[in-house]
């Protein structure tokens, strides 16, 4: 080797050598540091897309490149998220983004790792914030909020609730208001709105206290999965909407669990904190991967409910045989309480039957699904035929078509 290429090499090393050291300095130097920390709610809302936030404080004399890490819970099954950003000396900055639980329990995070560089760029310093924080994913109280929202602002139109028409005598009168759009015609006042010279309707107060009961089917028939939630989480969330909607409409609710065995029961009340206690049962239950003991579930609900109640079963039926075998406890229960049979529609075979079958593989499959869509219908008939109602409902339209099946059994007055 040439001796001037040599000397060459040794300054640039020598070089090199003293930018790492600056470099060191600059990011280790006494009150050279960045500030950060995780924001997370108290808890999750399961099924929903929950805000996290990382915030970041840069307290370098220089800006700096960041490198962000977020050890999110393994229960994503993800990768830990990642960001890049520049900041400023002296400057803040908030990075936001969402996250997605699909089960009930308690979600454990790791650390914030943050790796800083200075305007060098050769070496690069890690800073961890937030270690060990732990967050519990309840049922969908998010969804919650949003339908006590909108039935307290009478828009639960919006989200697909039907407006129905009341029948029968179970409304007392209350006051004469003024019309408001969605107020029915035949509710109007003429003799007021002529003395006001404005429309004028008689307002009505619904019966009250009516004793609602959500029976929660525990069994391996709710564990299958769509669109990342089991059918057991969509029937929980939904019981916990329609709560709050029955609370907001001052009747009674409870809540029964069952499976294989004896499962928990909340009695039906409308004392305070009541939705509280039903969220914190509705938390604590598991899918059991046995047969469900229907038997059981009729000798415990003859013992524990006396008053005539509506009782609303979240269920699943793949054929009218499975149906059948549990009949005979749900006709005994009819005799008592009106029963509301909640069973899920395949969405999955519906795309197959909306789909042209081309080859001879297809034609099978469209064969199947269309025995198994008949099935379904089967058992809505068969369960009509003795005096049960009953809702086949896609998961995601679960909770609509759970709070209109209660608004018409009430405008009917059925209970």
């Amino acid at each position: 080797m040439m001796p001037w290429l040599f000397s060459i090499i040794q300054v640039a090393l020598l070089v090199f050598g003293v930018l790492i050291v600056m470099d060191i300095l600059l990011l280790y130097l006494p009150g050279q540091t960045l500030m950060a920390r995780r924001d997370v709610g108290e808890r999750f809302s399961n099924g929903d897309a929950n805000p996290v936030s990382i915030f970041l404080e840069n307290h370098y004399n220089f800006s700096v490149k960041l490198e962000i890490i977020d050890e999110i819970p393994f229960q994503f099954q993800k990768r830990d998220v990642l960001f890049r950003t520049e900041l400023a000396t002296e400057s803040q900055q908030i990075i936001r983004y969402e996250l997605r639980p699909v089960e009930r329990g308690v979600y454990a995070f790791g650390a914030v790792n943050i790796y800083v560089q200075s305007p060098i760029r050769l070496v690069k310093r890690r800073h961890r914030f937030s270690q060990d924080q732990q967050v519990a994913v309840y049922p969908s109280f998010l969804q919650m909020k949003q339908y006590e929202f909108m039935a307290i602002s009478s828009r639960l139109t919006e989200l697909g609730i039907k407006k129905i028409r009341r029948v029968g005598m179970s409304q007392e009168f209350e006051q004469i208001r003024p019309y408001v759009p969605g107020d029915e015609v035949r509710t109007v006042n003429w003799r007021a709105t002529a003395r006001r010279n404005e429309l004028m309707v008689n307002a009505f107060q619904e019966e009250k206290s009516q004793a609602i009961y959500c029976l929660i089917d525990k069994g391996r028939v709710m564990q299958s999965p769509f669109n990342g939630l089991s059918l057991l989480d969509y029937a929980i969330n939904s019981t916990l909407v329609m709560s709050n909607i029955a609370l907001i409409k001052q009747d009674k609710v409870g809540v029964f669990t069952f499976s294989d065995k004896k499962g928990q029961i909340l009695p039906a009340e409308r004392k305070p904190g009541q939705l509280q206690r039903i969220m914190e049962l509705l938390y604590r239950q598991k899918t059991r991967f046995l047969e469900t003991d229907y038997e059981l579930l009729y000798v415990n609900l003859k013992t524990q409910i006396r008053q005539r109640s509506l009782l609303l079963l979240f269920t699943n039926f793949e054929t009218v045989n499975a149906m059948r075998r549990v009949l005979p406890y749900l006709r005994r229960l009819a005799k008592d309480h009106l029963v509301v049979v909640i069973f899920f529609e395949n969405t999955e075979l519906r795309s197959l039957l909306t789909k042209p079958a081309q080859t001879t593989e297809e034609i099978y499959l469209k064969t199947i699904a269309e025995k198994f869509f008949y099935e379904k219908q089967q058992i809505m008939r068969e369960l009509q035929q003795y005096g049960i109602q009953s809702v086949l409902t896609p998961p995601e339209k679960l909770t609509v078509n759970t709070i209109n099946k209660y608004l018409e059994v009430k405008a009917r007055g059925m209970i």
